[in-house]
């Protein structure tokens, strides 16, 4: 089973940029950096869009504009145009269980709480691929809404960051569908 379609979850606009909630963006944007491509505003899938080729096989990237809470909509509008099973979707998110710097690749499952997840689970069913980027947790959730919308601090950053940088040096692994080994790779990072 491959990957057709990548899908950062995020908000979009400046305010967000470098807020912890948008990591998932931050991974499709390495990987159009990685693969020189850009993304355009396409109004029709309720998103940014743009289309990758790793080992000859093309891949669509998408950070949905219409904020976290409504991120299915977006996915599932480019899904069903481009008749893309949900089995061959990855949706790459912050994650508050894992710590700055982890990263797991994982086949389905719940929610967690995760609004953009939720909201997917709504529009696709919960049987898509997650890449599952750790940002931590403040230690208290009523203080949650107030951290994912907040900058990481610098060691937070720098540790994101790599994990962003391992997850996208496994993409040939997880495009083609090798999970197991992309899997390997990302969870016995220390």
């Amino acid at each position: 089973m491959t990957i057709q379609l990548i899908a950062g979850l995020g908000n979009p606009g400046a305010k967000y940029d470098k807020t912890r909630h948008n990591a998932g963006f931050w991974f499709v944007d390495e990987l159009a950096r990685r693969y020189n491509a850009s993304f355009n505003l396409e109004k029709r899938f309720s998103g940014e869009v743009c289309r990758i080729v790793v080992k000859n096989q093309p891949i669509w990237l998408i950070k949905p504009t219409t904020f976290m809470n409504l991120s299915g909509l977006a996915v599932r509008q480019l899904a069903d145009f481009y008749r893309i099973p949900v089995e061959q979707v990855l949706i790459a998110h912050d994650e508050l269980d894992l710590n700055p710097g982890v990263v797991r690749l994982k086949h389905s499952g719940g929610h967690g709480g995760h609004n953009g997840l939720r909201d997917l689970h709504a529009h696709m069913t919960k049987d898509y691929w997650r890449l599952r980027l750790g940002i931590g947790h403040p230690g208290d959730k009523n203080k949650v809404l107030d951290y994912v919308l907040s900058a990481p601090s610098l060691n937070d950053s720098i540790a994101i960051t790599n994990a962003i940088d391992a997850a996208a040096d496994c993409i040939e692994l997880i495009t083609t569908g090798d999970m197991q080994n992309a899997m390997q790779q990302l969870h016995s990072r220390t």
